[in-house]
């Protein structure tokens, strides 16, 4: 499920924009102001709706502050319908912008083109050693792993699970196959927790919760998977 953070004061707003954008099976945060909002952009999103018009913090410094380090689309959403300030939130990064009043099918429609384009994008620029799996990047060559911008260190081990998961997306990998595929190795005892133990530590690693993971979950009774 798609993540997408609504930062705008006005409640009615947020709210008509929540109703319509879950109805489309999106995941909603929101923040009704600038503060709020520095608290949810580290997470793990991918889209944010952004008012220009803040009671505290200038939505113009907030999308600066995002384009740092992440690179999700980012729509703005503004009364204002001068072109000079178009220009100038496109400049600081948004992808696109919506004055108000709006027509809320036109955000879900912008919305969905933006993410569209954004995978689409993504995909294009994956070379062979790199993947890319909201927000999460894993080098081959370099051994690296970093989440919205920030890296993880990983163990040799976890790194190759991590690898293996996400080589395999969409399948539900027991702890005997994950074994043999790490380790090469055609001995493999039942009783053995040590594929448990290194999912445990990377999921700690990866600020991945264990009720809902974002990324590694449990499929109880038969293995691990990285969705599709």
């Amino acid at each position: 499920m798609e993540k997408i953070l609504i930062i705008e004061d006005d409640e009615d707003i947020r709210n008509i924009l929540r109703i319509y954008l879950e109805a489309e099976s999106f995941e909603i945060l929101e923040a009704e102001n600038g503060a709020k909002a520095m608290e949810h952009i580290n997470k793990q999103l991918d889209l944010v709706i952004l008012d220009l018009m803040l009671p505290d913090l200038d939505g113009l410094m907030i999308c600066k502050h995002i384009r740092k380090k992440y690179h999700y689309p980012i729509i703005m959403l503004t009364a204002k319908d001068a072109d000079r300030d178009k220009i100038l939130g496109l400049s600081y990064g948004a992808d696109d912008y919506i004055t108000k009043p709006f027509n809320p099918l036109e955000v879900v429609a912008r919305v969905k083109a933006q993410l569209r384009r954004y995978k689409e994008y993504s995909e294009n620029t994956v070379d062979m050693d790199t993947i890319y799996y909201k927000g999460l990047i894993l080098n081959k060559k370099s051994k690296k792993v970093s989440i919205n911008g920030s890296e993880i260190k990983l163990t040799p081990t976890e790194f190759k699970i991590l690898e293996v998961l996400l080589e395999k997306k969409g399948e539900v990998l027991s702890g005997e196959e994950l074994f043999h595929l790490i380790w090469e190795d055609d001995y493999y005892s039942k009783s053995t927790n040590t594929v448990t133990v290194h999912i445990r530590n990377l999921r700690e690693k990866m600020g991945d919760s264990f009720e809902k993971p974002e990324y590694i979950k449990t499929v109880w009774g038969v293995g691990y998977i990285i969705e599709d």
